[in-house]
């Protein structure tokens, strides 16, 4: 299965296997990670689950849609690899992908 490697604003990791289809958000509220709340249930009307995703997986995101750039004005502190991870869906393609999560969701 693959991969999701959260790192908190601390510095501390955690590395979880999320299912193929399944959000990365879901995948650590699974997993009762902290640093992603999920407030909405994914549907894309907060930002509860903000994390700046590593440069590297950029390229292999589907575009942010107008909604989750809505959502993602309202965080504290929005960075160009700012994605709600709600709208980020696991594909084997994946694996390995690196979510730094907010000091403010901490």
């Amino acid at each position: 299965m693959p991969k999701v490697i959260y790192i908190e604003h601390n510095g501390t990791q955690h590395v979880i296997e999320a299912e193929i289809g399944k959000s990365i958000m879901q995948a650590s509220i699974d997993q009762m990670l902290p640093g992603i709340l999920g407030d909405c249930g994914g549907n894309c009307a907060c930002a509860t689950c903000h994390g700046y995703i590593d440069q590297q997986w950029l390229d292999k995101l589907p575009p942010v849609s107008e909604d989750e750039t809505m959502m993602l004005e309202a965080t504290l502190d929005m960075r160009p690899t700012s994605r709600l991870t709600c709208q980020i869906y696991m594909q084997p393609e994946l694996d390995g992908i690196v979510v730094h999560l907010p000091e403010e969701q901490g």
